[in-house]
């Protein structure tokens, strides 16, 4: 369950400032996170930003909220990232190894933005020096959820979501009345597909899949909403989230990305999280849980809105939200495979290397050949998820490469 354990220091209420890093602050999350601390007066302290491989974006940042270090996670960039920090009395590193012990560092929380599987090890670091965690990264309950869990309770720390629609099942799911849960409901934009014919989508482009309609993400996000495969992966998160079983979590599709998810109740209660789709409204609940800040957002006008619109998920035309129940109901390796699986072909896609119908087909069949080889089965360690999810990724890579 996302409530898990303590709640960090609350400065919004008196104290000291809260005291953060940043995993993969030069991307999408990151850069939301950045914006909202800068305009939260004081509340927040930030100790250490991460990020990949763009340094000049690093270093502004992290002398704009006067970090106390700044890592990249490229070993061969630590020259020019030291360089950039000249004379700033911000420390530097890099390599995987600083990223880790980056995360360990003792704060009142991290926000785990780093993308795909790179962030599992960074995050669970984390966890383990006991710090809430804000999660932006749903490849960390993706690829081992059950581990990641089972750690922060065991640590008796919280996980804060930070995905719009999971933190908008965080904000009204009742977890005193979890057993009058009906369903969760996630919703879904559609992405730029929403209203293609099969025959279209077949013949679509990496740019036309990249112009999402109502968000600004990072290009394997985008993709995956493209595919909406990145429902299926939320579908996953929320499982491990929220004490609901499977067959409870639905997927609606939500044109105007208005409603964030709902939560039904037995009494017929149907319970909305709203607001306009700017990620920066989940960041800052995320980052001043258990209260709220003030955060540089436009309002919600629903009377300029005037109309919200929901549909089902069409299954033919992206099998992806079904595939991932699949693997969610296989459990254990299964749900790591598809994720490493889908790295690879969003990979190939963006390259022109597989159509954008082979996406979803690779990580199917990669699925397939998984099970045919008896490769699906639990995972009880951080080196057996590895292991699982460097058999997804040659795998893929493979099949791929046959297309």
């Amino acid at each position: 369950m996302a409530q898990t354990g303590r709640a960090p220091a609350d400065p919004a209420h008196g104290g000291d400032p809260k005291r953060l890093t940043i995993l993969g602050s030069t991307g999408s999350i990151g850069r939301s996170t950045v914006d909202v601390i800068r305009h939260a007066d004081g509340a927040f302290a930030v100790d250490a930003l991460v990020a990949n491989a763009n340094i000049a974006e690093l270093a502004a940042q992290a002398k704009a909220v006067n970090a106390r270090l700044a890592v990249t996670a490229d070993p061969a960039l630590y020259g020019p990232l030291k360089d950039a920090l000249a004379g700033s009395g911000i420390e530097a590193a890099a390599g995987e190894a600083a990223v880790v012990e980056a995360a360990g560092r003792p704060v009142d929380m991290v926000m785990a933005s780093i993308v795909g599987a790179a962030g599992l090890a960074p995050t669970l670091a984390a966890i383990e020096q006991g710090t809430t965690v804000a999660l932006a990264n749903k490849e960390c309950l993706v690829c081992a959820g059950e581990l990641v869990i089972a750690a922060a309770e065991r640590k008796r720390i919280g996980i804060v979501p930070v995905d719009s629609e999971h933190s908008a099942v965080f904000q009204v799911f009742e977890t005193g009345n979890a057993d009058a849960v009906a369903r969760v409901i996630l919703t879904a934009s559609g992405g730029p597909f929403r209203t293609f014919s099969r025959e279209e989508i077949a013949s679509a482009t990496p740019e036309q899949a990249l112009r999402h309609p109502n968000w600004s993400m990072g290009q394997k996000v985008t993709i995956d909403s493209a595919t909406l495969m990145n429902k299926g992966l939320e579908l996953i998160e929320a499982f491990h989230l929220f004490p609901v079983d499977e067959d409870r979590l639905d997927v609606l599709v939500h044109p105007q990305s208005i409603v964030h998810s709902l939560v039904e109740y037995r009494d017929g209660s149907l319970l909305a999280q709203m607001g306009v789709p700017d990620m920066r409204t989940p960041i800052a609940y995320a980052l001043s849980w258990p209260r709220r800040i003030s955060a540089p957002v436009e309002r919600l006008r629903l009377e300029e809105v005037g109309q919200l619109t929901f549909e089902a998920v069409d299954g033919e035309r992206f099998p992806s939200v079904a595939l991932c129940r699949s693997a969610l109901r296989r459990g254990g390796s299964a749900t790591t495979i598809l994720n490493a699986a889908n790295e690879i072909a969003v990979a190939a896609f963006l390259s022109g290397r597989i159509p954008f119908p082979a996406i979803t087909g690779l990580v199917a069949d990669t699925l397939e050949r998984a099970e045919g080889e008896a490769m699906l089965g639990p995972v009880a360690t951080l080196d057996e998820v590895w292991a699982a999810d460097a058999y997804g990724r040659r795998i893929a890579t493979d099949l791929a490469g046959a297309l």
